[in-house]
């Protein structure tokens, strides 16, 4: 599987341990690879998440500090399914039920050992594909299409 990751600079003290449980994938890296610069999580959630709209990686993985602000901002992106996962149920359970394309790490909530179980839970698990789950989604599709700023526009 092609994997996109991207890191803020808080983000990046993950980095090895993400990198190496990605190993065994084809891996597109956005960086970045040092705390010494200042690197906002919008834009490494906007590169990564343009990345799989574009079909060059299927799904990726965004780490900043908390991860709250890499869901937040790659959920923005139409197509984008992201979410913060520091349990192992949800990093699979996320892509089984909800087709999640996204995992997002806190650099500053989970360790190295929890990571790398986070990664393989999310990169090993496949949608279910189930009637339930294919219907819950396109309710999400549809609210993508017809919301903006919260409010309900044209069609």
């Amino acid at each position: 599987m092609r994997l996109a990751v991207a890191f803020d600079h808080r983000g990046v003290h993950l980095r090895n341990v993400v990198l190496e449980a990605l190993s065994e994938h084809e891996v597109i890296d956005f960086g970045t690879d040092t705390d010494a610069v200042r690197i906002d999580y919008p834009d490494k959630a906007r590169e990564l998440g343009e990345s799989i709209q574009r079909g060059d990686a299927a799904r990726g993985i965004l780490v900043c500090g908390s991860g709250v602000g890499a869901s937040v901002a790659a959920c923005k992106l139409t197509g984008i399914r992201a979410a913060i996962c520091h349990d192992t149920y949800s990093a699979h359970q996320g892509v089984e039920h909800d087709d999640m394309n996204v995992l997002c790490l806190g650099s500053e909530v989970v360790g190295p050992s929890l990571a790398r179980e986070l990664v393989d839970a999310f990169v090993n698990a496949t949608f279910d594909g189930g009637d339930r789950y294919v219907a819950r989604l396109l309710k999400v599709a549809e609210m993508e299409r017809t919301m903006k700023d919260g409010e309900i526009t044209a069609a």
